[in-house]
């Protein structure tokens, strides 16, 4: 193996024994926290970002983030959004940011009319502050995430480095899973979200990293994987994940991961010569019967509730009532609050309050879509039309950045079903922004 190959084991190493360090040690995850920000301040500014370590340090604290929050970890609420958020101001301060990313900067603006307007309409007894704060990080650390990364150059083989981070920190979440519940026998009693087989945090964002894992590693697998050992680390790893993410019985991460496969696999396939495709038909069909292995031990680890889990049944067999866990209801509100304010909406954070005076349903907002709208009106529409068409603009005259699409897709289910409660899908949409690039081997010429 290289140098590369064999660090990145090692790396691996250090991670699941990091995992097993906190589980038994839980005070390890506030010291582990701090040294994260110290660690990646100190990083950006001694390499005056010169090689986008800011993409590196950011997609490790966005993958370790649902650890440090399950092990109360986190120093502050918000600690990965805005780790996020001072990682890009050192970017743009050593490295710029495109002057074409106007858009950003209209979405950023768009958003101050519903601010006003909650400062003045919120109720005397709600903490303005954290209602605004709340709802308003994930945007905020989307928006400068991709003033930063608009179409920024950067190679591929970069990129890979990129994803590398990412999947360092997941390692030491799922050993601390195995570690919180090494039998998903025991605790699987029903088909609701299980909080034992997600670290006893929530299922919902346990789930969306775990779906990341799964893609991350898949990646790995397909593009970083040159001797046979890595390929069998790294196909473990894509098991592991799947296995994990479904038996946290929240499907929203899982079904983010089969769409993020299976696209990948569609660009890959269309962009290939006639020699590659044999050869990505070939990962298709291992990927299938993986997926089908993994489902069926899932299954059995479950006694096959995980069937009836995803079949939107209950224990028994019975079918629910609700086939999005209630959030049905979630979602109608908010839409009849934009239809009731079209214009600037009735202002960040006031749809729970009129929900739970409305309806007696004292729950924040599932969905980013129908908060935008609620909360931002027709302001909120034109955002998310920005942030739904740029990428796709992007990509259609720059298709080396082969994830893009799946980066986007991330962002766009996740915020589907569990808003923008963790800095993942900010960040992760902001790198279907780069203008990435291939470095080209130069031709060795024999005489």
């Amino acid at each position: 193996m290289k140098k590369e190959e064999v660090s990145y084991i090692y790396l691996l190493l250090f991670h699941a024994f990091l995992g097993v360090l906190i589980f038994v040690l839980p005070f390890i995850s506030k010291i582990y926290t701090i040294a994260i920000l110290i660690f990646g301040i100190y990083y950006i500014i001694k390499s005056k970002n010169k090689n986008n370590e800011v993409l590196v340090i950011s997609a490790y604290v966005v993958s370790v983030e649902v650890l440090l929050r399950m092990t109360d970890g986190m120093i502050l609420n918000e600690f990965g959004k805005y780790s996020v958020l001072i990682f890009m101001f050192l970017g743009m301060i050593y490295s710029g940011f495109s002057k074409n990313a106007l858009l950003y900067w209209l979405f950023l603006l768009l958003l101050i009319p519903g601010v006003i307007l909650a400062t003045l309409t919120l109720d005397f007894d709600t903490n303005v502050r954290k209602a605004i704060a709340f709802n308003l990080t994930g945007p905020v650390c989307l928006a400068f995430s991709a003033i930063y990364c608009y179409q920024r150059k950067i190679s591929f083989d970069r990129l890979l480095g990129v994803i590398t981070a990412f999947s360092l920190p997941l390692i030491a979440v799922s050993v601390y899973l195995f570690l919180y519940t090494p039998s998903v026998r025991d605790v699987v009693t029903g088909t609701q979200s299980n909080f034992e087989t997600s670290g006893g945090f929530g299922p919902n964002q346990v789930s969306t990293i775990l779906g990341l894992g799964v893609f991350i590693f898949f990646v790995q697998l397909v593009f970083n994987s040159k001797s046979k050992l890595l390929q069998l680390v790294n196909i473990g790893f894509v098991m592991v994940f799947a296995f994990r993410g479904i038996v946290t019985f929240s499907r929203g991460g899982i079904i983010t991961a089969l769409m993020m496969v299976f696209i990948l696999l569609v660009v890959i396939y269309f962009q290939a010569n006639e020699k590659t495709k044999p050869k990505i038909g070939l990962i298709i069909i291992l990927s299938f019967i993986i997926g089908i292995g993994v489902w069926g031990y899932s299954s059995l680890q479950t006694g096959g509730l995980i069937n009836k889990r995803y079949a939107n049944q209950d224990a028994r067999g019975r079918e629910k009532k609700s086939k999005l866990s209630g959030r049905e209801t979630l979602i109608a509100t908010e839409m009849q609050m934009f239809f009731d304010n079209p214009i600037l909406g009735v202002g960040v954070g006031r749809n729970k309050e009129i929900r739970e005076k409305e309806t007696g349903i004292a729950s924040a907002s599932h969905n980013e879509i129908t908060r935008m709208l609620a909360e931002h009106g027709s302001l909120g529409l034109i955002d998310l039309i920005v942030l739904l068409c740029t990428p796709l603009f992007l990509f259609m005259i720059n298709r080396q950045n082969i994830l893009a699409l799946s980066f986007l897709v991330f962002w766009l289910l996740t915020i589907n079903h569990a808003a923008m409660r963790l800095a993942a899908p900010a960040f992760v949409y902001a790198l279907s922004l780069l203008k990435v690039y291939t470095i080209e081997k130069p031709v060795i010429h024999r005489e």
